[in-house]
């Protein structure tokens, strides 16, 4: 089964289309780890269009946050703004749903799930030391998460532990992995909706476990048109900035 995986869609729906458009045909489930809402100024459609395509969703830390699940005390003032604007807009319907979503780590089609680091739901995981964990504690060959925004991630076979770089170049929409048997692997198939690695388009992951390989993708989309609707929203403009450079 090929496996459409999607991550940090924050409210961006112009970016969730052009990744669905793109890999239309390549996929036969959705599997989305986390932060569906957040930031962007599309907050129920984002969710209506997840819930429609009967995405396997584990939560993440907005998606928490929105569902006052848990407190914003730790987010900056930009980030506590959106959650409170993002929770007025959307439906109890949306945000009930929202509300259910299950932590990770969740097993689904032979994938584990994590928003952030497989023993914390919140922890970024950039660095090797932070990823070993959950190398080695997964009950899966391959473990998607989320969180950091950046696409990538890492291998493991005793004793060594690599670092993967894994993102299409600038004039390229996919680049592919070739999975190992002697490996685990830990990847972040990049940020829908706000990448944060200095690539605004949106990041993405088609997986073909059967065929051993997995894909990373790059699409672009309408980034001023998002950026005029979150200023019609009075979102806090360093979230409008930040989409058109990609960190």
């Amino acid at each position: 089964m090929r496996l459409l995986v999607l991550t940090d869609i924050h409210a961006n729906l112009s970016a969730l289309e052009a990744s669905l458009t793109a890999a239309e045909g390549s996929w036969q489930r959705l599997i989305c780890l986390g932060d569906v809402v957040g930031y962007g100024p599309d907050p129920n459609e984002v969710t209506s269009r997840i819930r429609e395509l009967g995405a396997v969703t584990i939560r993440g830390n907005h998606d928490k946050a929105v569902a006052e699940l848990m407190p914003t005390d730790d987010f900056n003032p930009v980030a506590k703004a959106a959650v409170n604007w993002t929770r007025s807009q959307l439906s109890n319907e949306n945000l009930g749903w929202l509300a259910g979503l299950p932590q990770g780590p969740l097993e689904a089609e032979g994938v584990v799930l994590v928003h952030g680091a497989f023993q914390d739901e919140d922890e970024y995981v950039f660095t090797p030391s932070q990823a070993l964990e959950g190398l080695l504690d997964s009950t899966s060959q391959v473990t998607f998460f989320g969180h950091t925004h950046h696409q990538g991630g890492f291998s493991y076979q005793d004793p060594e532990l690599e670092v993967l770089s894994l993102h299409p170049r600038t004039n390229e929409s996919r680049c592919a992995l070739r999975l190992e048997d002697s490996k685990r692997y830990l990847l972040n198939p990049g940020s829908i909706g706000q990448p944060r690695d200095t690539d605004p388009r949106a990041g993405f992951a088609i997986a073909d476990l059967e065929n051993h390989t997995v894909e990373f993708w790059r699409v672009p989309y309408d980034i001023a048109g998002v950026q005029k609707r979150m200023r019609d929203a009075k979102l806090p403009e360093p979230l409008v900035l930040r989409l058109q450079v990609g960190r």
